[in-house]
């Protein structure tokens, strides 16, 4: 079976926990649905249940909520080769608080929760992948937690850069002021200061 771009980038990330045999690969691979989603357009809102997780193939979303003001906070942006969705809100079915809106054009490999559960009993392995991976998720998530505590503005920025090259030159200064937890003005003079360094 020919696969896709975005069928190898997929199966590239599976591989990172478990090998699958050609057969696997391709029962994976009719799991999947394909999405697409056009720039500031939404993939999940708040209020809704996710209806699957989802791998990005090509371009960047982001992830946020909206405090009583109205202003959003973000916890996540998602490029290439990231994982997406609300793992509580497709486990439990209760409404997310979240929203994921596309910065960018983007394309997207979706599982459904149906297809999930399918997957692990004919292919019971990908219980360990989809471990890693939320494991990953978890571990990722406390990390941001504590540097939220520990770490001031300009610290938050400079880490922010290191860890996400890739991702820091496709955002817009607005939203990476809305991920660290600063007004966009106090954005500019931290990226000026630390362009000085």
């Amino acid at each position: 079976m020919n696969f896709k771009e975005s069928h190898i980038l997929i199966l590239n990330n599976v591989a990172r926990f478990i090998d699958l045999t050609e057969l696997e690969k391709q029962k994976y691979i009719s799991l999947l649905a394909e999405v697409k989603v056009k720039k500031k357009a939404y993939l999940m809102q708040a209020g809704e249940i996710a209806q699957y997780e989802y791998f990005i193939a090509k371009g960047c979303l982001k992830v946020y909520t909206l405090d009583e003001d109205g202003a959003p906070h973000i916890s996540m942006f998602a490029i290439e080769d990231y994982w997406t969705g609300d793992m509580a809100s497709f486990m439990t079915k209760e409404p997310t608080r979240y929203f994921i809106k596309a910065t960018e054009d983007s394309e997207l490999l979706g599982i459904s929760r149906a297809n999930y559960d399918l997957l692990f009993q004919e292919i019971p392995k990908f219980e360990r992948f989809y471990r890693k991976l939320y494991q990953r998720s978890l571990i990722s998530y406390i990390r941001r937690s504590n540097h939220g505590i520990s770490l001031d503005a300009v610290e938050r920025y400079i880490a922010f850069k290191k860890k996400y090259p890739k991702i820091v030159n496709r955002i817009t200064q607005r939203d990476l002021a809305a991920y660290i937890g600063i007004t966009p003005e106090f954005m500019s003079k931290i990226i000026s200061k630390v362009n000085r360094m």
